[in-house]
């Protein structure tokens, strides 16, 4: 597999990049979660390669796609359903982490003409999370060294994130869209976890504080055709244990 593409697609007066990472094999939709972007499946575009041809979408506000005016689900669900039709993609199997799990299910609530199968990555039907700590973040500073010393212990995770501005460095999304982000995305979504009928596989680490061990559980219980994967990790399971997390999304996407 060589380089990934980078598309540049419009929705809404707003612009989404979002990354092809080619070639001839069925097409998957990854997206990601809070304070991320679409290259974080790299490694599992590579390991999926070359039966299925991975689409990263950058989502709003996150990565090298534009702020938008609003971060509701309808406005999240309306750009994977443009991104699709983008490509062409008609029937696509769409993986979500976090975030990006509960854009995925809702996305196959509301279209399921376009997802053929869901891969659900810890996140739950009730949604009860608070980002409002990332607006004690820096908005600049003037070297990489100096930003990542403003950010403490959250550095480490926010690596990626991290870029050179023309006044100075800091990260690839405001962290003021991101605390509205996740009051929006926060309720109950069980209509739409159960409503839609695709084989679903849900993706669970076990020491997380996000998805709880009973939820998860609960999840498969009441969906049919839904299977339950748990690794040994916390949130981040396909940053953790990368190896685990692609096992399991191929011994799934293998049986469809």
């Amino acid at each position: 597999m060589g380089e990934a593409t980078r598309h540049s697609v419009s929705v809404d007066g707003h612009r989404l990049s979002c990354l092809d990472f080619g070639g001839e094999g069925r097409p998957l939709l990854a997206l990601h979660g809070h304070f991320d972007e679409g290259r974080t499946f790299a490694a599992l575009a590579r390991d999926l390669a070359p039966d299925w041809r991975v689409l990263a979408l950058d989502q709003r506000g996150h990565g090298r796609s534009e702020r938008a005016a609003d971060y509701s689900r309808e406005g999240y669900v309306g750009d994977a359903a443009a991104v699709l039709a983008h490509f062409g993609v008609t029937d696509a199997v769409v993986l979500g982490h976090s975030l990006g799990g509960i854009n995925a299910y809702q996305l196959a609530a509301r279209h399921p003409d376009l997802v053929r199968a869901l891969v659900v990555v810890e996140i739950g039907a009730e949604v009860d999370g608070d980002l409002s700590f990332c607006l004690a973040w820096p908005e600049r500073a003037p070297t990489r060294e100096a930003f990542e010393d403003a950010l403490g212990d959250s550095a480490y995770y926010l690596a990626h994130a991290i870029r050179e501005y023309p006044d100075g460095w800091g990260l690839t999304f405001a962290p003021q869209d991101m605390a509205m982000s996740q009051e929006q995305a926060n309720g109950d979504h069980w209509d739409d976890w159960l409503s839609s009928e695709c084989p679903a596989l849900l993706i669970h680490g076990t020491r997380s504080g996000v998805l709880s061990c009973r939820q998860a559980e609960d999840m498969v219980a009441r969906r049919p055709r839904t299977q339950l994967v748990e690794l040994p990790t916390g949130h981040t399971v396909h940053d953790t244990d990368p190896v685990g997390f692609a096992a399991a999304v191929v011994k799934f996407l293998g049986g469809l």
